[in-house]
């Protein structure tokens, strides 16, 4: 009788072997107590879907500690670790590098059904991180971290000062492994020279010898530096999808065991010198593709960014810099509606700060001084100083544009393509291998591996998807340099499909002030309170008030308040102080001329008002003319009394329609998209957010960088209006070049293919060939985009 063998048992969770103690949950068989947990957590809140993504998806808990993430619960942690802390929000991103496939998003996205207190939470897995936002009052960060960690995705936490989360450790790892393959291959080559040039018979045991060394040394070349392929291979079949790195495996695999067949039965001397020098090539490719990204990121960073300014404090006086220069201890001013550029301690006595930017909620808060105000908050009434206490990169500010709040629904129309053409590509790949070895075997067996091979290498749709990116990415970083700053490259597809332009008056189409003038009786400290009163606010009315009037002592400003489309009011020195329109002002009689008139009252009696002559933009007029007929409205909210002055920029086609509220304008936007137009809206973002919103392009123009309007798509700085016509030119030709990109993607992997599967390359040919499609298209891209730049923008500072 032969003797029972006790079956293994398998934990349902993360598929390790049950070893001694076991546990049972509905006859599902765990490896550990946290394992169990798990699925009773994913059970009861009937989330058990998460292993229908694959098989024993989770990761062994066997040695979590509930007591190792207590210290996130300190105050001097949480300042270091939370991007956001308030009594009701707080922001938290985790680097999770076990973070690998469809499954892992999906649980880790659903957070909020596990835990009572997460509002959100959203992974990035491209970067392997997972940003959750929680209510502190019912859960404390230490449960987030356990939480995570009791799933089987341990956050990886960063407490570096300035730090940013380190891909050190995987470009290390990528180094080694292409060091590893260039040694091996190297020394294959080597011990091949006796093969290419010939032996005699008496050298053959030699020859045997030098192939088993061979093939020791392709075995850690192949299981360990082409170890990503076969792994990412994998995953993807447990995961019943398919995807670039199949070929590549199923070629690798192919390779290897052939030449180990070859040698094993002394049929011939294998191919291990290729499969050596393949690894090698596609390692190169890898790494290069990587530092290309990388230095794309960088120049995003630091050329394409809309340069947000503040007034810092320094010997002169207060002076405006851009946000990356501060540094902890710079003293700044932030007046109504600006946003403030870095975690800062309040100095001022208190403030209200507008955190809807990173919360989505809209309620001001209260803070006092002493208290800390993070990045990102808009700051709602009188102007106040702040000490920096952190520096934060521009990137994460513009990430806060890039929220989900402010983005428009429709989807681009060529990452719809690459994703169509990406999840095809992969199966005609392997068809056309499948063909190709049933006719290389009849044909000629011998060649039929070196030919498969090839045909699984050379061909890579990863030129497709680098064409879109690389391509608006760089013409991306060209308006920048022009002073266009989009909040992403998605945004110039979108302008290349534009088809009517609307304009707002003020601060788009005027500009300035001709000249500045007061009617009526102010002595010079209430002159001073005018001028406390209007450099309180960013509209460019206030800021010319504010600029004419000659220097003088300021006081403070309490219960600062800025009506849009009407105007501000405050207390200084116990007075009550009225700067705007006649209406707000009390003013019923208004002399009707093109000038605009700022009113001030104080205590409620009116004392006059500013007469202010603003000037037409240069170039506006030429802008107007080549747009032609896509110049199809100018909406303004002042009286028509501009409409003879207006009416010689515009032609008798475009409406000019005044006295405009925000929703009107909105409105008509929404009428035009209704009727089939693709509609860029330009204002100042001010007074028409919500038209900036709704229209497919939003254009913010300003001449204030401390100004920034989060619900535009691009800010235009006014002296580059002249050049709005030149952007619109360049958005379709970058979408001409992106359509060539695909056209050159699409021949190459035709030509290679056909090259390939007549067996004229070789599998070493091909994995070089195979990253040189990828950089084609990134330097034509390059270069394309660069010369048509070259070729518009001619002396465009000078204009």
């Amino acid at each position: 009788m032969e003797p029972l063998v006790e079956e293994e048992v398998k934990c349902y969770h993360c598929g390790l072997s049950c070893e001694g103690d076991r546990f049972q949950l509905l006859e599902k068989h765990f490896c550990c107590y946290g394992c169990k947990t798990v699925y009773e957590i994913l059970h009861e809140n009937d989330l058990c879907e998460y292993y229908s993504f694959d098989k024993n998806p989770g990761v062994s808990l066997r040695h979590v500690n509930d007591e190792s993430f207590a210290y996130l619960d300190e105050p001097a942690i949480q300042k270091k670790v939370l991007e956001f802390n308030s009594t009701s929000f707080a922001r938290v991103r985790f680097y999770v590098p076990a973070i690998h496939c469809i499954s892992c998003i999906w649980l880790l996205e659903n957070l909020q059904r596990l835990q009572k207190g997460v509002l959100k939470s959203e992974v990035n897995f491209a970067g392997k991180t997972v940003r959750i936002d929680f209510n502190p009052q019912e859960v404390e960060l230490s449960r987030m971290a356990r939480l995570i960690t009791s799933l089987g995705y341990t956050p990886k936490i960063n407490l570096k000062p300035e730090g940013e989360i380190n891909a050190s450790e995987t470009t290390k790892s990528l180094v080694i492994k292409l060091a590893l393959a260039g040694f091996v291959f190297g020394n294959i080559m080597l011990l091949s020279f006796p093969e290419y040039l010939g032996l005699d018979q008496q050298d053959q045991a030699l020859q045997r010898i030098f192939s088993f060394i061979n093939i020791a040394l392709a075995i850690p070349v192949t299981f360990y530096s082409g170890r990503d392929y076969f792994v990412n291979a994998w995953k993807s079949f447990t995961q019943r999808q398919i995807n670039i790195d199949v070929p590549i495996a199923v070629g690798l695999l192919a390779l290897f065991l052939r030449s180990v067949f070859d040698i094993l039965f002394q049929i011939g001397p294998g191919y291990l010198d290729s499969l050596a020098g393949l690894v090698f090539f596609l390692l190169i490719g890898r790494w290069f593709q990587s530092k290309t990204y990388d230095s794309l990121a960088f120049d995003r960073d630091y050329k394409s960014y809309f340069p947000l300014a503040v007034h810092k404090w320094e010997r002169e006086g207060w002076k405006p810099v851009i946000v990356y220069e501060l540094l902890p201890g710079d003293k700044i001013r932030i007046r109504n509606m600006e946003i403030i550029p870095a975690d800062s301690i309040l100095e001022s006595d208190e403030a209200y700060v507008d955190y809807s930017f990173v919360t989505g909620e809209s309620k001001p808060v209260h803070v006092l001084k002493g208290a800390g105000i993070y990045a990102g908050g808009r700051l709602v009434g009188k102007p106040v100083i702040l000490h920096v206490e952190k520096r934060t990169s521009q990137s994460y500010l513009t990430s806060l544009w890039n929220e989900a709040a402010f983005q428009k629904p429709e989807e681009s129309k060529y990452r719809r393509i690459i994703d169509l053409a990406a999840r095809r590509f992969t199966w005609v790949v392997l068809a056309i291998a499948l063909i190709t070895a049933v006719v290389w075997y009849i044909y000629d067996p011998a060649r039929m591996w070196l030919v498969i091979t090839s045909v699984l290498m050379v061909a890579c749709p990863c030129a497709l998807a680098l064409a879109a990116p690389f391509t608006y990415g760089n013409m991306l970083r060209v308006f920048g340099r022009h002073g266009f700053y989009l909040k992403s490259a998605e945004v110039i597809e979108r302008i290349a499909t534009i088809d009517s332009v609307v304009f707002d008056k003020t601060g788009t189409i005027t500009q300035g002030a001709a000249q500045v003038s007061f009617t009526g009786v102010l002595e010079d400290q209430e002159l001073g309170w005018v001028k406390s009163l209007t450099s309180s606010s960013t509209h460019p009315l206030s800021s010319l008030v504010s600029r004419s009037i000659d220097p003088t002592s300021t006081s403070p400003v309490e219960d600062f308040i800025e009506r849009p489309g009407k105007g501000i009011q405050g207390k200084i020195a116990g007075s009550e102080i009225k700067v705007g329109s006649a209406s707000f002002a009390g003013v019923d009689d208004v002399p009707m001329d093109s000038a605009s008139r700022v009113f001030v009252a104080i205590n409620n009696q009116v004392r006059g008002y500013f007469k202010v002559e603003t000037s037409i933009r240069s170039q506006i007029d030429t802008v107007v003319k080549k747009l032609g007929n896509r110049c199809v409205a100018l909406l303004s909210g002042d009286h028509e009394v501009e409409a003879d002055r207006m009416r010689m920029i515009f032609p008798t086609h475009t409406k000019l329609l005044f006295n405009q509220s925000p929703h009107d304008k909105l409105n008509y936007i929404s009428g035009l998209q209704k009727s089939g137009a693709k509609v860029m809206m330009l204002g100042d973002g001010l007074n028409d957010s919500g038209a900036l919103q709704q229209s497919d392009v939003g254009v913010a123009v300003t001449d204030d960088t401390g100004v920034f309007t989060p619900a535009c798509d691009g800010i235009l700085a006014g002296q580059q209006m002249g050049q709005l016509t030149t952007f619109i030119k360049q958005s379709r030709s970058a979408t001409t070049i992106l359509k060539t990109g695909f056209i050159i993607s699409f021949f190459y992997n035709a030509i290679a293919l056909s090259f390939a599967v007549g067996g004229y390359l070789t599998p070493l040919i091909a994995a070089i060939l195979m990253p040189i499609s990828s950089i084609s298209v990134v330097l034509f891209s390059t270069l394309a985009v660069n010369w048509v730049a070259r070729k518009s923008f001619i002396n465009v500072y000078s204009c």
